[in-house]
């Protein structure tokens, strides 16, 4: 009774903390920062996945709410995600109807949980840093070339359309330079003042607590304002839309459910895995990315993140929306916003309900050039040169998975791109696993050499070459000792190749003896980190 009245005790402080002034008044204005971020994204991916808008929306509020609250980590935000964009609108158009896709992202969610509950999501834990940090850059180098159409005014592509090439048959740097022809002077204006209030209202400490963003959409909407009428004034489509609701039966004639009844169509499940995969993939990369950006360095807890995504996709498939992931762009405006708790992402989630029900028309007014502009101050800070000094002063090893990541995400997208950006520094990571596998000390024994071999703590597979290409390379005639009293593990396969060598060894007339190295070793056990903020 006591232990349960002291977990209980424990909860209420967690969950004190939540509430305290000096988060909240960090966390609701990061909220304001992440719905005005969010809400366009929402609208953009929608539309770029070929459903309706307001399902792009309810990701949104879904991912806020409900992600936001279920899961372990304190700054990542949850929504519909670019990078599943192709297979939404592929798997609409090959199941013939949205209601048969919302049953697959429904058995999506259950393949997420399962996820969860086998804990996969501890293969975070082997994502190198140098590959995390180019994602980063990446995405922010992705943020300034996307976002610079809409901050001069040219707004014909696809708003959540993230990847290299476009579902228009053209691609970054092709929609870059179509915006050059384009140029709406109106936008521009509204972008540099924008631009400007990034960058010097924080500066201004007294004032700093209105938050920038929100006075960078509240002069957009005044510029917009003063240039009707005139030859800077904007086009419709250079604005955000959101759906108008004008009553309680329109908004609920929005929703839709999930069509149970294709439950054994083949392409369902075969959907549904592909979108777990991808998703949970997405999530894991932009839950480790979350983490080196936060300014506290909290461990996310990756297999409860998982559980609370499949949890959230149900729900989505259930109402109506698209699949959702931990979103990198919306997560790192939270953490440059100055976010410390999740408190924020609920409320951006609670945000996007309340746009949607009480103020359309106001949101509508909102140019897409002052949204650009926050989020290209936050793709500076995600690709600052600063960032490539630090990783060049790390060495080859670093630099060049880093840099790799980089062109291949910004070249491709962000699944394929950290794939590759993972192999090269998988690469590198057996490169030093090769060099460093145990200690070598050669030692003279009247005219023999005794060479005396020092296995590491933990002898993995990656350290078979490196033993096998070293053992057959020793001089005949020497005297070999393989010592294996400081290991706690030795993989099979390196035991099998020790124990083969001993074996051999006599053809070369070179004699081994093995020193406290055993037949066989237990996996030793996995221990979980477990952040307590308290």
């Amino acid at each position: 009774m006591q232990i349960k009245q002291g977990e209980a005790a424990m909860g209420n402080l967690n969950l004190k903390k939540y509430f305290l002034p000096k988060n909240l008044k960090r966390d609701i204005p990061s909220s304001v920062v992440v719905f005005l971020v969010a809400l366009p994204l929402c609208l953009g991916i929608a539309l770029a996945s070929g459903a309706p808008l307001f399902a792009g929306v309810l990701t949104g509020i879904i991912g806020g709410i409900v992600v936001g609250t279920l899961s372990g980590s304190q700054l990542s935000v949850a929504g519909p995600a670019a990078g599943l964009t192709v297979i939404v609108l592929n798997a609409i158009t090959t199941l013939g109807a949205y209601e048969t896709f919302l049953m697959a992202l429904v058995l999506a969610g259950v393949f997420q949980i399962i996820l969860g509950i086998v804990k996969a999501g501890t293969i975070a834990n082997y994502f190198p840093s140098s590959v995390i940090e180019g994602m980063l850059a990446a995405i922010g180098i992705i943020l300034i070339m996307k976002q610079f159409p809409h901050a001069v005014g040219y707004d014909a592509d696809f708003e959540g359309d993230e990847g290299f090439r476009q579902i228009d048959d053209h691609n970054t740097f092709s929609g870059i330079t179509r915006a050059f022809a384009r140029i709406n002077y109106g936008a521009v204006i509204i972008s540099v003042v924008s631009l400007a209030f990034m960058i010097y209202w924080p500066k201004f400490k007294k004032l700093a607590i209105v938050p920038a963003p929100l006075l960078v959409v509240l002069a957009g909407i005044g510029l917009s304002l003063a240039f009707t009428g005139t030859s800077f004034a904007l086009l419709d489509k250079q604005f955000v839309r959101i759906p108008l609701v004008n009553s309680s039966a329109e908004f609920f004639a929005l929703f839709k459910s999930a069509d149970f009844s294709q439950i054994g169509n083949k392409q369902v499940w075969i959907t549904a895995f592909t979108i777990a995969v991808v998703a949970s993939l997405e999530t894991l990369l932009s839950l480790e990315a979350v983490d080196k950006i936060d300014p506290i360095k909290r461990i996310s807890p990756t297999n409860r993140e998982l559980l609370a995504q499949g949890t959230a996709n149900i729900v989505s498939g259930m109402l109506g929306g698209l699949p959702m992931t931990a979103v990198i762009v919306r997560s790192s405006a939270n953490v440059n916003a100055g976010a410390r708790t999740k408190v924020s992402a609920i409320l951006h989630g609670i945000l996007l309900l309340v746009a949607l029900l009480a103020i359309p028309s106001l949101i509508n007014h909102i140019p897409l050039s002052c949204l650009a502009a926050i989020l290209l101050m936050t793709g500076y800070k995600l690709a600052r040169i600063s960032l490539f000094k630090h990783m060049w002063h790390q060495g080859l090893s670093q630099f060049i998975p880093f840099v790799v990541t980089i062109v291949a995400v910004v070249m491709t997208d962000l699944l394929i791109g950290v794939g590759i950006g993972m192999l090269v520094g998988i690469f590198y990571i057996l490169r030093t696993n090769l060099r460093n596998p145990y200690f070598y000390h050669i030692e003279k024994n009247g005219s023999k050499k005794v060479i005396k071999i020092k296995l590491a703590e933990e002898v993995s597979f990656l350290n078979k070459a490196a033993i096998q290409v070293t053992l057959t390379s020793l001089p005949q005639g020497a005297e070999v000792v393989i010592d294996g009293s400081n290991s706690r593990y030795i993989d099979p396969d390196v035991l099998e190749i020790i124990h083969n060598y001993k074996h051999n060894a006599y053809t070369k007339g070179i004699i081994v003896q093995l020193h406290d190295v055993k037949d066989k070793y237990d996996v030793p056990p996995l221990k979980e980190l477990v952040y307590n903020p308290n």
